[in-house]
């Protein structure tokens, strides 16, 4: 039995979001073995992450950022929003400067990659319970190199023409006009430097930006 349970310190209450249902199982299993972490809910997209969350109201949101329905940024950005006291750690396979900024930007307290060591994760979990920061040291030192250009429209505008939506359907779905929607786009693809939409959100994408 770890010593925090011993002592009879607090438990630390944990939320998993994980779109892959072998890494959630696993992930729930190693922080369950630690004495001092429970995990109080899982969930399978964003949308259920959100609603856990704000349920369960744990001390610790540890999220993918690539899910269905919300991304993992997107759901920190509405705890953020909703003001929240549960800490968010976003654990990704995207060693991306621009995905970092945008989680710390949206209030998480960590960045950590799923290829770090195992009994690292309940380390992390700790100290940013404890109030700390914890980010993977080598992105840490690139987060601040390049600027995201892109306005947030212009960024929900993009991902949806990466996706292969046509203008006028990502207009109908964006409640824009068809002509704004392009405005938007060719805003994008002149601040990438892309030839056209497609290779615009390639760009974006590498860079984290999307």
């Amino acid at each position: 039995m770890n010593s925090a349970t011993k002592t009879g310190h607090k438990m630390i209450r944990v939320t998993i979001a994980e779109d892959q249902g072998m890494v959630l199982g696993a992930l729930a299993t190693l922080l369950e073995i630690e004495g001092d972490i429970t995990v109080v809910s899982r969930a399978r997209n964003g949308t259920e992450a959100l609603n856990a969350v704000l349920t369960h109201k744990p001390d610790i949101f540890l999220t993918d950022i690539e899910m269905p329905e919300m991304s993992g940024l997107d759901v920190a950005a509405e705890l953020k929003r909703k003001r929240s006291s549960t800490k968010t750690i976003i654990l990704t396979t995207f060693a991306r400067a621009g995905y970092l900024r945008r989680a710390l930007e949206a209030g998480a307290s960590g960045y950590l990659l799923k290829d770090m060591a195992a009994d690292k994760l309940a380390d992390a979990v700790r100290r940013v319970q404890s109030g700390l920061r914890v980010i993977d040291p080598e992105l840490a030192a690139e987060a601040w190199v390049e600027a995201d250009p892109l306005t947030d429209r212009e960024r929900q505008v993009l991902r949806l023409a990466g996706d292969g939506m046509a203008s006028i359907d990502i207009a109908g779905k964006l409640n824009l006009s068809e002509g704004t929607v392009r405005n938007y786009l060719s805003e994008a693809m002149s601040k990438l430097g892309a030839a056209n939409r497609v290779e615009a959100s390639r760009i974006a994408r590498t860079k984290g930006w999307l």
